[in-house]
């Protein structure tokens, strides 16, 4: 089980190696022309909504690049992880999977659960028996066509259905928990923000507080602002200050973070989630829960459906803002960093 469990990890990682690039231009290029809107064209984030890039042409491109990067991430995510079970044969269904974990939005956990069916899948028809005739051309044409109606019926069908279902009630029930008390409101909003970073249940949680904007109830999207840009700035805090705990690759997709969390970019936790759910979402969550309470409970009030601190200008409160992003950022490193510290294999010692 064991060795399983390994090995699925490997796949994983394979996956994250290949999609950390494409994250991270994705987001470095968003960043840089929301960042530089703001500084150059004051007023461009309005009161009733994000950033306004028409009189931005070129920032605007800028944006729409970084923005294609970020959708070509789950296929990459996917189609790797894919990859890394079984080759090449892989890839179609893997990348086709990840395209509609996107459409459907199933988010970055769903891209991480069809990579892994694909590949499985695709080692099931590689096993197949088949005539010597036919098999030259199962890995180019059999074992992508079939595999990928697997895949794709099983997105579609399967997963979309549920998934838009999963969005409705979340929309509804939070907002019969509008009424009742706002600091579990805060956590709850918090914890699904985290979740799955820019999937269908951190999405329910930010239509929900960008819908109370237009009712004039600022504290929501408030909470959630605070929450959105806590797992990249978390996850950036633990590779700098606990240095011998993460890998390069690691602490160069820290420095990526940063600078997606400062533009309030909640994916830029995923390369790391995409490695280590188990042990990442659980820290990122208890990180944003404490953000958003911590905003919640100083009356801070977002006038914009967006978040981080790039939203300053549009903010209530904005030092208990502060506050809030830095204790949410500063208990996600002491968690993912205390839980690696505790469960990470000490490396073996060498014989002499």
């Amino acid at each position: 089980m064991n060795q399983v469990l390994r090995q699925h990890k490997q796949y994983l990682l394979t996956g994250v190696s290949y999609v950390i690039p494409m994250i991270a231009c994705g987001g470095i290029l968003i960043a840089t022309a929301i960042a530089l809107l703001t500084m150059l064209y004051p007023g461009s984030m309005t009161s009733t909504g994000g950033p306004d890039f028409s009189g931005a042409p070129t920032l605007k491109m800028v944006l729409d690049i970084g923005d294609a990067a970020f959708k070509m991430a789950l296929p990459v995510l996917a189609g790797f992880i894919a990859y890394g079970m079984a080759g090449k044969p892989g890839l179609v269904p893997g990348l086709l999977g990840g395209y509609l974990a996107g459409t459907t939005n199933a988010g970055f956990l769903g891209a991480l659960l069809v990579g892994l069916l694909a590949g499985h899948v695709v080692n099931l028809l590689k096993k197949m028996p088949v005539n010597r005739y036919v098999r030259p051309i199962m890995p180019i044409l059999i074992i992508p066509i079939v595999s990928g109606l697997v895949v794709g019926t099983v997105m579609l069908k399967v997963v979309g259905v549920p998934i838009a279902n999963v969005m409705t009630f979340l929309g509804s029930w939070l907002q019969s928990m509008s009424g009742g008390n706002a600091v579990v409101l805060a956590m709850i909003l918090g914890a699904m923000i985290a979740f799955d970073m820019g999937g269908p249940v951190n999405k329910a949680a930010f239509f929900f507080g960008a819908a109370m904007i237009k009712e004039g109830n600022y504290a929501v999207m408030g909470a959630c602002a605070a929450a959105i840009c806590t797992p990249p700035l978390g996850l950036a805090l633990a590779t700098f200050v606990g240095r011998r705990l993460w890998t390069d690759e690691q602490k160069e997709s820290g420095i990526a973070a940063l600078g997606m969390g400062m533009v309030g970019i909640t994916e830029g936790a995923i390369p790391f989630a995409a490695g280590d759910p188990v042990r990442v979402i659980p820290s990122i969550m208890l990180g944003s829960m404490v953000a958003a309470t911590v905003a919640m409970l100083g009356g801070v009030g977002d006038h914009a459906p967006h978040g981080g601190p790039i939203v300053l200008p549009v903010v209530d409160n904005r030092l208990v803002y502060v506050i809030a992003i830095v204790a949410g950022s500063i208990v996600t490193a002491l968690a993912i960093n205390t839980i690696k510290r505790l469960t990470d294999k000490p490396p073996a010692a060498s014989q002499p």
